[in-house]
């Protein structure tokens, strides 16, 4: 039997429409039918309507977009670079004691990174040419998976009553991934004491295309920054407080951000709605079965701190965008078999869940007003801020 489509992928944010995009221009996947199932696909953002959400983009990430097609859809100013990076103690000093300074001048890149807001790099991927002229895109959602092994088909019925068939099936559907419930995929899951505050704001001194990071007992605060001068912030603490910071009025929410930032920015004010994202980390125990796969954030989760959550969804794309090639050429009937998914998952599970591991440390590590810990996190982040070696290995693990 002939399935409806090769690829059927599961979800159309960035995940979703990044490997999407990798596979229509994949040139040894050119035979292949995509389809993208997705209720929500985006539409083109209006110009000087920023998104809270952004994402920091590593220069790893930049060309597995510029792959995809959707990197060069960006313009100048919907791309903030940013050259440095500060990461400050609660008990230490910006670009003093307790903290570790990176800065883009000693990598011989003119930047570390790009700070992109998720709703304009989800149309640019979904404007690649690429994706547009070989993916077809289904306004829907899941409502169940049938598996033929025998087959080698599986069938997804989707929310409209439609039922349509692939060789294979891709889960990009975020964390709460149905299509990994309906496979049969467990997790191993945490949910952290916290949840992150996101919002947009102006401040008195520029953020000098820097991104700074304080680590407060209650979880890390990250200013991230946008080209228009303003900052985009993350503010990871107790949910309790949490809830607060959201409700609270304008003027007290500014005041608690110039406190909680030790006043490095000078006068703080909001310019943007307020959000609250609960935080967990969770970890697929197995990235395939026979006829599905899983990428992004459905197959991992990980704390927000190191700005590498849709980095790795990425390097998941590329993975398997280049394992499936592979395979195709390889062998033609059997591409879609699961000693290939396996390649897949053997390749990038392991790199995942040493990301996941570091970030968790990091974040029990710095998220806690231990006096112990203090002296050592202080002392830590002075050597390392003193051994320009030290600060090139992690510039370069961070980038990809």
């Amino acid at each position: 039997m002939k399935p409806d489509y090769d690829i059927l992928i599961i979800g159309g944010g960035l995940v979703g429409a990044c490997v999407a995009g990798l596979l229509a221009a994949s040139r040894p996947l050119v035979s292949l039918k995509i389809g993208v199932v997705e209720a929500n696909p985006p539409s083109q953002p209006p110009p000087g309507d920023l998104d809270i959400r952004v994402s920091a983009i590593s220069h790893a990430s930049q060309a597995i977009l510029r792959k995809a097609g959707g990197w060069q859809q960006l313009t100048p100013d919907q791309l903030s670079p940013y050259v440095d990076m500060v990461v400050w103690d609660a008990s230490g000093q910006p670009e003093g004691k307790g903290s570790i300074h990176f800065s883009a001048a000693t990598t011989g890149e003119p930047d570390l990174g790009h700070i992109v807001e998720n709703r304009r790099l989800q149309w640019a991927l979904y404007s690649a040419p690429a994706f547009r002229e070989r993916v077809v895109l289904l306004r829907a959602s899941l409502a169940a998976l049938s598996f033929d092994e025998g087959q080698g088909i599986t069938a997804a019925t989707l929310s409209d009553g439609r039922r349509v068939t692939a060789r294979l099936i891709v889960g990009a559907d975020g964390a709460a991934s149905q299509s990994r419930s309906l496979a049969g995929i467990d997790v191993s899951a945490k949910r952290y004491d916290q949840s992150a505050v996101v919002t947009h704001v102006r401040t008195e001194r520029p953020h000098r295309q820097t991104a700074w990071q304080r680590f407060l007992p209650a979880g890390p605060l990250a200013f991230l920054p946008l080209a228009d001068g303003r900052s985009s912030i993350v503010w990871s603490t107790g949910h309790t407080y949490a809830d607060q910071l959201v409700a609270m009025p304008t003027e007290d929410f500014e005041r608690a951000l110039q406190v909680a930032s030790d006043g490095v920015f000078g006068a703080i004010k909001l310019a943007a709605p307020r959000a609250r994202f609960p935080l967990q980390l969770m970890h697929a125990r197995e990235y395939c079965r026979p006829g599905f796969v899983l990428v992004g954030d459905a197959a991992h989760a990980v704390h927000p701190l190191a700005g590498q959550g849709v980095n790795l969804g990425f390097a998941d794309c590329a993975a398997l965008a280049e394992t499936l090639a592979e395979a195709l050429q390889a062998s033609p009937a059997g591409w879609a078999d699961r000693r290939w998914l396996r390649r897949y998952e053997r390749w990038r599970k392991r790199d995942n869940l040493l990301a996941l591991t570091v970030v968790d440390g990091i974040g029990r590590l710095f998220s806690n007003d231990d006096p112990r810990l203090r002296f050592f996190r202080k002392a830590g982040l002075d050597v390392l801020d003193r051994s320009a070696l030290a600060k090139r290995l992690l510039i370069s693990e961070a980038s990809g």
